[in-house]
């Protein structure tokens, strides 16, 4: 079994162009499903997998107390790899066909206020690393970047005369996002004044790097924005993609159109962008039960 599990790991990489952290999604999905197979059911052919087996696994994660949400998201890496057996191994069943997704609960995303905003880009220091950070910072609450985009960012992405930035988002694919002129200030600043420091005599094309002077990482960028938050006495949790939620959120606040809000996301389907449209309905109750002198 684990041939054809090797075989739709490596279309998943090389003709989809799947990042790594999405590969390692479907490789742990696809572990778990196929040990429960192997150990449990003693099913050890592809071909011998009925729909049943594909419940019990699902019952299996449902007894785990896993959430609906990473079921789903189980479910999901599931049916895509029988597809792909069925389709170039000429298996003849689809196993995982017509079994219902659990409904995911919708919890609206956390975004921070214009305020709070304000608050976390007012990074006072002229050293290297302030100067970096004021602008990574920037740049992820003016584009909506994920975070592993703005870490995978080049110094050649950056357009800052037309004043737009490239990145490459899921599935390997472009977009092009504006960039405003607060970011692009701070970029040309870290630019001008903090990279060539950081990186010394290393060779590197990316754009943020750490105190090392080598790309910075994921990881790397979690732990400085947990940093600045506790430093600017900010004491709402706040995760790289809550810069990316406040960024949506704001546009539609604003009066910017769903389908442009969509595209600068990156999101290849509306109805996941359509969550912020009820994140500002929720705000302007709020604001309301405020202020209404009758509410």
């Amino acid at each position: 079994m684990q041939d054809e599990l090797n075989d739709y790991y490596h279309y998943l990489l090389v003709e989809r162009g799947l990042s790594d952290n999405t590969l390692q999604s479907y490789r742990r999905d696809l572990k778990g499903y196929s040990t429960y197979l192997s150990s449990q059911l003693q099913v050890n052919q592809w071909a011998n997998v009925e729909r049943t087996h594909v419940l019990q696994y699902l019952y299996h994660l449902n007894d785990q107390k896993k959430s609906a949400a990473t079921i789903a998201r189980s479910l999901s890496s599931i049916r895509a790899f029988h597809q792909f057996i069925v389709r170039e191994y000429g298996v003849k069943k689809d196993a995982s066909l017509h079994i219902e997704t659990p409904k995911k609960e919708r919890k609206l995303p956390k975004v921070l206020s214009s305020q709070e905003v304000d608050t976390l880009l007012s990074i006072n220091g002229s050293d290297p690393l302030s100067i970096r950070n004021r602008a990574m910072l920037e740049v992820l609450y003016a584009t909506g970047l994920r975070v592993s985009e703005l870490t995978s960012l080049k110094v050649t992405d950056l357009h800052l005369t037309m004043g737009f930035v490239r990145c490459f988002g899921k599935g390997s694919k472009e977009r092009i996002i504006p960039l405003g002129d607060l970011a692009k200030e701070a970029v040309e600043a870290y630019l001008a004044q903090s990279r060539d420091t950081l990186v010394r005599k290393k060779s590197t094309d990316a754009l943020f790097v750490n105190h090392h002077g080598r790309p910075l990482s994921r990881q790397g960028f979690w732990k400085i924005l947990k940093g600045i938050s506790k430093q600017l006495g900010i004491n709402k949790e706040i995760t790289p993609h809550t810069l990316r939620h406040s960024f949506a959120t704001h546009l539609l606040e604003n009066g910017a159109d769903l389908r442009s809000v969509q595209e600068m996301l990156g999101h290849a389907d509306i109805s996941t962008t359509q969550i912020y449209t009820h994140v500002s309905k929720a705000r302007l109750k709020d604001i309301y039960k405020s202020y209404h002198p009758r509410a």
